[in-house]
């Protein structure tokens, strides 16, 4: 990965702007609690305390297009050499106000367009994965790599679930926007991915994510909204994402005393501390100091979005405490709709 960059969008939405919402049950029903309480508990769980929200102007598209620029000024490569554009989002541009989702044409086109590449051998494609998009891309853009068939891809992920959520529904409060974008490359440095693992697990838990009404009932039962099983969302990934993890480590090669950062999609603060406490405890290890970063208390979860962000910051020393090193052994992990699963170990 020879560029990051990403897109944080300037409007922050701090949790104290939920207090005056009028937050229902799924059977719409008010709550008992005060929204108060409603807040400062799902703050506890989730380590959220802000979130940003992409400005009324501003679409998936364009956000994926900024952290597209920034990735590949930082890369500082021409983007008429890109051979693969690949842009992972989940709803598509969805113009503030409104609640239709449009793909046509694909946000990647629209990526490839804004960024003025004429070559038409750059072939842009999109991809709906999940919260796991981003990664699965850049599985795909190695693949591609490997196979002779490109030098370098561009991912990128991006999302405004701001657009999506129901606001009589406490988990939009954990929502937000963003974009993240690499640019992979060819090289002859060593490095690089050394194994990745993905799966989908779609008999029991395939809507354990999905599209459902608002929770107010006098509203349209025809407008649907991203809603969520999310008890059954953290058993599922507390108990199989570490497994993943471990296989993908195992392939690797690498030893888990070598691992220094591993980047786990910022879903929910205590789903990924338990996550990442398990892992460790397949190899009868506690977790080290600072191994896993974190930027979900101020922006929230973006979806495929967190990780590309994540990385980004990581990389650029915007995050206390957080830094990498060339040589450096890493981690990618992530969790979402489908219900699928992905990682990759890295050599930075």
């Amino acid at each position: 990965m020879s560029g990051t960059g990403s897109y944080i969008p300037s409007e922050v939405s701090c949790n104290s702007s939920f207090v005056q919402h009028e937050f229902l049950d799924k059977n719409g029903s008010k709550f008992e609690f005060t929204n108060d309480v409603i807040i400062e508990k799902f703050k506890d769980i989730t380590g959220i305390a802000e979130r940003r929200y992409a400005k009324t102007h501003l679409n998936t598209s364009d956000l994926a297009y900024f952290a597209a620029e920034r990735a590949i000024e930082n890369a500082g490569i021409d983007p008429e050499t890109l051979d693969y554009i690949i842009v992972a989002h989940n709803f598509g541009d969805v113009k503030y106000g409104t609640i239709q989702s449009d793909t046509l044409p694909s946000l990647s086109v629209r990526v490839k367009h804004s960024l003025g590449i004429k070559n038409p051998k750059c072939v842009a494609y999109d991809l709906i994965f999940g919260c796991p998009g981003w990664i699965e891309g850049v599985i795909q853009a190695q693949a591609f790599i490997r196979a002779g068939i490109a030098k370098k891809c561009l991912v990128i992920g991006a999302e405004t679930l701001s657009r999506i959520v129901d606001k009589h529904d406490r988990d939009s409060m954990i929502y937000s926007d963003g974009a993240g974008a690499a640019v992979i490359e060819r090289t002859d440095e060593p490095g690089g991915i050394l194994s990745h693992e993905s799966a989908t697990f779609a008999a029991d838990e395939a809507y354990y994510l999905y599209y459902g009404k608002s929770y107010n009932q006098e509203l349209d039962d025809d407008t649907r909204y991203i809603k969520m099983h999310g008890r059954k969302i953290y058993e599922f990934a507390v108990t199989q994402v570490p497994l993943a993890m471990k296989s993908c480590l195992d392939k690797s090669g690498i030893d888990i005393k070598d691992l220094k950062k591993v980047f786990i999609h910022q879903a929910n603060e205590k789903m990924d501390e338990a996550i990442i406490k398990r892992f460790y405890r397949t190899y009868k290890m506690q977790v080290p100091e600072h191994v896993m970063p974190m930027n979900i208390h101020t922006l929230g979860n973006s979806s495929v979005a967190t990780i590309p962000t994540l990385f980004d910051m990581v990389r650029k020393n915007l995050i206390a405490n957080q830094s990498l090193e060339k040589g450096d052994k890493i981690m990618f992990a992530s969790v979402g709709a489908g219900m699928n699963i992905n990682a990759f170990v890295y050599e930075y």
